[in-house]
């Protein structure tokens, strides 16, 4: 009796507690309601990186907000309201309802930026009158952009930047008198720009680029004198570009690139003194440069890149004292470069390549300014190359190929350590190559094929330590040796001397590690073949045709694993072809003209080859018998494992990425009819693909993963990664349920299907170009913006899905890395050696996935015929296959739309090239077809 009361007691005591302390944080509550909405707002939020993690309630001083003291939430000097809310990149996600913000009455800066928040904005935000920024950029806001603005009477800043809202632009902006900053890019507004933008009173900063705008651009943006910067560009517009934007005179940058703008440009932009950068590139711009723009004195960047520009480089460019960059490549201009722009005393970017130029460069080029890319390449130019040209010292790219330049090198070119790139190929130069390669510290590309030269691959090339690619073929007078030390540098991956007439033998391979491309065909080599050639373990392609080489085949070849091209035809080797199966995929042609060569794929040996085989035979017995013991060793493991698997199958957990609605592993398992949920195995949750209905209602596409125990957190954080990947381009991964022995992965499923299911039907060339722009860019975003890079692995028809809006969207990227990932072992203690695999491996699958864009867009491009890029278009004139392109789709010899499909299949080519060295980065392929500033690779 006395223990019950003593309980009773214990119960009442506890009870009391539990009232005074509700109590007590009721009463705070009702004091301090900006932590209590803050608080709301956490319990809504999704917050993978736990970066709210000080956000909760505890007693501070009286009379004081106890939000005041958490991370991104600033108080005024009293701690008695918020009046600043910051919360970027804190890796937050879900819906924002909103209605906790109403408190926030003092509220003066709100930046939610670099988040991964979703849905609809909501406009309740937009009734908090003391608001002066408002940052919601790079998040995944959708829908129109919600109207009732006008309560943000004080806003300076409004930065919606790389969010998804569609429909029109917001018009009512244009009455917010105090707005100095609008950033709408990144999105997919659509129709025309609002008249009424050009009644702006403050506004000094306009970014629209990059979204689906259309119809005329308004020259009531003319009127606008206050703006500083512009951005209108990476849109469709119709008609010319207006006249009256020259009377924005405090106009300092301007970039209206990539924008369908047809037509001259404007004179009077020679009324915008104060401009710095002007980008028109991109465009399909006619007629002469105008001579006024040689007035715009405060010039430092010009570029007017890639549209349908006639006529000379004006003389006046002489006038622009300030500019460093130049750019009028991919244009249809003549005559000579005047020899102003060479005593412009800031220029150091230069490119002018593909154009109509003719004549000598400027003698003084590179005296009177640190040139740094000088770009001249696929002209007419005659002579020989400017003396000075790296007299300043910074020269680091020169592109000079494909024109008619004669004479000699200059030695005066072995001073320039700078250099980095030198690509002089297809021109008509002579003498001895008077490169001292130890002065070039940094020296990673050389291109001197298809000249004239002579006098033999210097010795000292080696000593060029960063040296990756090496091309000096079809110099037929060049002669000489193969330098005795080249096979030992330690960078280097393409070596090609074909066609050079070369003599003596081939250098002993030793630490060939990273050369991957031997291109040796059409000299006089003699001697053999060593079977040190199997150290030599990333080579990819070795072609040793058209020599006097003799003795056997190494069968150490086959030690090879990225071995795909052995072409030995035309020599001296005798004995029979090693029986190994890399041999025989070769095919014929890699060992014709070989006479006293024998066996498969040629001719049969004869049997006094072939008769010590039978002598063989009792050695069969004994590794038949181990083979046997293996196996059954093996199938007993294999039930071993299946039942250890079937007895424990783990504790399931769920981990959601951002934007994903909370729901538990229990949940999916159930939506899914997953295996291990329940006791009946269904053939859908056997596939490796599958789809589920979550309980929340939505369909998502769900890939089955088996993984080791030991692997689950290396591989959970490379799935992380590719859940953090977020671009409009790329199928947002949504989550992973997982045990110990398996992984199911969520993504979105795209209403619209597969391009593998839609490459047949017909589109037109504004659609093709969309969505090749596309692809290119979710894969470049993969391969240039996340850490570390992310390979796709599996680029092709069927993984590229549409969305609402018909935009390309990357699926199955990663997988493929994973699944090797989750084969190997061990990953609790990565060595160098394995980690230096690891970046090889990763290095090979980026530019495979450059070859499968290449295939793609050729796929896209013929309606989903396979043109097997790296080979038929290889051996196609390249006029051919673009007028076989152009026929295909439509675009006729005066389309306007020719430039941009020669430059696709240009891309395309250079994609599919068979030494991966030689293609260039998905980051090159985006800025060749329509990033700002494209470069020449």
């Amino acid at each position: 009796m006395e223990n019950t009361a003593h309980k009773l007691w214990f119960y009442c005591f506890n009870l009391i507690v539990f009232i005074s302390i509700t109590a007590s944080a009721t009463a705070v509550s009702a004091d301090d309601p900006y932590t209590e909405a803050l608080l709301s707002l956490k319990s809504e939020l999704t917050d993978d990186s736990d970066s709210l993690k000080d956000w909760f309630f505890s007693s501070g001083d009286p009379g004081k907000l106890a939000c005041c003291s958490w991370s991104g939430v600033k108080c005024n000097q009293n701690s008695t309201s918020v009046v600043a809310l910051n919360l970027s990149g804190k890796n937050l996600g879900g819906i924002l309802w909103g209605k906790q913000f109403a408190v926030f009455t003092e509220l003066i800066d709100l930046n939610i930026s670099d988040n991964a928040f979703s849905g609809e904005f909501p406009g309740d935000i937009f009734n908090l009158g003391s608001l002066r920024s408002l940052d919601i950029s790079r998040n995944n806001f959708s829908g129109h952009f919600p109207g009732g603005v006008s309560g943000l009477e004080n806003l300076v800043v409004l930065d919606a930047f790389s969010n998804s809202f569609s429909g029109p632009l917001p018009i009512e902006l244009s009455d917010m008198e105090n707005l100095k900053v609008l950033n709408l890019a990144g999105s997919y507004f659509s129709g025309s720009i609002p008249r009424a933008y050009g009644s702006f009173k403050s506004l000094e900063f306009l970014h629209l680029g990059g979204n689906l705008l259309s119809g005329n651009i308004p020259e009531e943006l003319g009127l606008v004198r206050t703006v500083t910067h512009m951005e209108i560009g990476y849109n469709s517009y119709e008609g010319v570009i207006p006249w009256k934007l020259g009377n924005m005179t405090e106009l300092k940058y301007l970039d209206i690139a990539g924008a369908n703008l047809s037509g001259s440009i404007p004179k009077f932009f020679s009324n915008l003194t104060k401009l710095e950068s002007l980008f028109l590139f991109r465009n399909q711009l006619s007629g002469p440069v105008p001579w006024e723009l040689g007035h715009i004195t405060s010039l430092v960047n010009l570029d007017l890149s890639d549209n349908q520009l006639t006529g000379p480089i004006p003389e006046s460019f002489a006038e622009l004292k300030n500019l460093k960059l130049l750019s009028l490549m991919y244009n249809e201009m003549t005559g000579a470069v005047p020899e102003g722009i060479a005593r412009l005393p800031e220029l150091d970017t230069l490119f002018i390549w593909n154009n109509y130029f003719s004549g000598s460069l400027p003698r003084s080029l590179g005296l009177n300014s640190k040139l740094r890319w000088v770009d001249v390449s696929t002209n007419g130019f005659v002579g020989s190359i400017p003396e000075g040209i790296c007299s300043r010292g910074a020269l680091f790219k020169l592109m000079l190929f494909s024109n008619n330049f004669t004479g000699s090198l200059s030695p005066s070119l072995s001073n320039c350590s700078t250099l980095v790139r030198i690509r002089l190929e297809d021109n008509s130069f002579s003498g001895l190559i008077p490169f001292r390669f130890r002065h070039f510290h940094d020296l990673s590309y050389i291109d001197l094929s298809r000249n004239n030269l002579t006098g033999g691959i210097p010795r000292d090339i080696s000593e060029a330590t960063k040296l990756e690619y090496f091309n000096i073929s079809n110099n037929p007078g060049l002669g000489g040796v193969i330098p005795p030390e080249i096979w030992s540098m330690q960078n280097l991956r393409n070596f090609s001397a074909s066609s050079c007439n070369i003599s003596g033998h081939l250098p002993e391979f030793r630490s060939c590690k990273p050369v991957s491309v031997i291109e040796l065909s059409k000299n006089s080599i003699s001697g053999t073949l060593s079977g040190s050639v199997s150290t030599c373990q990333a080579l990819q392609k070795i072609d040793l045709a058209g020599n006097t080489m003799t003795g056997h085949i190494p069968k150490e070849l086959a030690r090879l694993p990225r071995l795909r091209v052995l072409d030995l035809s035309h020599n001296n080797f005798s004995g029979s072809i090693p029986s190994y199966r890399l041999f025989q995929t070769m095919g014929e042609g890699a060992y014709v003209g070989n006479a006293e060569l024998c066996g498969a794929p040629l001719k049969q040996c004869p049997a006094s080859m072939t008769m010590f085989r039978g002598k063989n035979t009792k050695k069969i017995m004994p590794v038949l018998v181990s083979c046997l013991v293996s196996i059954l060793v093996m199938v007993v493991a294999l039930l071993v494992l299946l039942y250890v698997r079937h007895r424990s199958r783990g504790h399931w957990k769920m981990i959601s990425f951002a934007g994903l609605p909370c729901f538990t592993a229990d949940d999916f398992l159930r939506s899914s009819n997953s295996p291990e949920h329940s006791e009946t195995v269904s053939e859908l949750s056997r596939a490796s693909v599958f789809k589920a209905v979550l309980p929340t209602g939505i369909t998502v596409t769900v890939k089955r993963i088996e993984w080791k125990a030991r692997n689950i957190g290396f591989l959970l954080k490379v799935i992380k990664q590719m859940g953090n990947a977020r671009h409009k381009n790329l199928i947002r991964l949504l989550g992973v349920c997982y045990n110990n022995h398996v992984a199911y992965v969520l993504y979105d499923n795209l209403p619209n299907g597969n391009m593998a299911e839609k490459i047949r039907t017909r589109r037109d060339w504004g659609t093709k170009f969309k969505i090749i722009i596309g692809i290119a860019k979710g894969l470049c975003f993969l391969h240039h913006e996340c850490y570390p890079a992310i390979p796709h692995g599996d680029l092709k028809s069927s993984n590229v899905f549409f969305d609402e809006n018909m935009e390309p969207r990357l699926g199955e990227f990663g997988f493929k890395y994973v699944v090797q990932l989750s084969k190997v072992s061990a990953f609790s203690k990565l060595s160098t050696r394995n980690t230096d695999q690891m970046n090889e491996t990763t290095r090979t699958e980026l530019k495979a996935d450059v070859y499968s864009f290449g295939e793609l867009v050729f796929e896209i491009l013929t309606n989903g015929r396979p043109m097997n890029g790296g080979e038929v278009t290889h051996r196609k004139p390249k006029d051919d296959l673009l007028r076989e392109i152009c026929e295909e789709n439509g675009v006729g010899p005066r389309d306007s739309t020719q430039g941009e499909a020669k430059r696709v299949v240009e891309v395309a080519i250079l994609c599919t090239r068979s030494n991966p060295s030689d293609r260039p980065s998905m980051e090159d392929a985006v800025k060749l077809l329509s990033g700002p500033g494209s470069r020449r690779i």
